[in-house]
């Protein structure tokens, strides 16, 4: 059985600032790699974590079919937010519990929609401490953000 794995990450130089986005997406039948595909992209005037939403909102977006998918991810503001926060938010109308607007509400919202053709297992890694498919997709994101630097 093939199994996929996306290992996503997001960069921004100043924060806000220019931003980069990267993936990398493996297709696997144990430990043999079978396909790999790797996506990047940017934005002139942006943040880390709207970067770090939008890796993960085009790994999935890449699926043709709905799929099994493990995505790693270095930020814990995605992990949490699509795990566990989204619910409430969505429950309140894409309010905070404090009553106040979620922040990027349109990338959570696309990401939510993304998600919701897959069965998606979301996996946190630490960043920068050597992870190779992690330490790929920062420099993909960096390679996204170039262009706007």
């Amino acid at each position: 059985m093939t199994q996929l794995f996306a290992y996503t990450d997001g960069a921004c130089s100043g924060n806000p600032g220019p931003g980069g986005w990267g993936v990398v997406l493996r297709a696997m039948q144990g430990d043999t790699l079978v396909k790999e595909r790797e996506l990047k992209g940017g934005e002139a005037a942006t943040t880390n974590n709207r970067m770090e939403l939008l890796a993960a909102i085009n790994a999935l977006e890449q699926l043709a079919r709905p799929a099994t998918i493990t995505i790693i991810t270095d930020s814990a503001y995605v992990k949490n937010g699509v795990t566990g926060w989204i619910h409430g938010w969505k429950r309140n109308g894409w309010k905070t519990a404090a009553k106040k607007p979620v922040k990027n509400a349109e990338l959570w919202q696309r990401l939510d929609t993304a998600q919701a053709r897959h069965d998606v297992t979301w996996k946190w890694v630490k960043g920068h401490a050597g992870h190779p498919e992690n330490e790929r997709a920062d420099a993909l994101a960096r390679a996204g953000m170039a262009p706007f630097k």
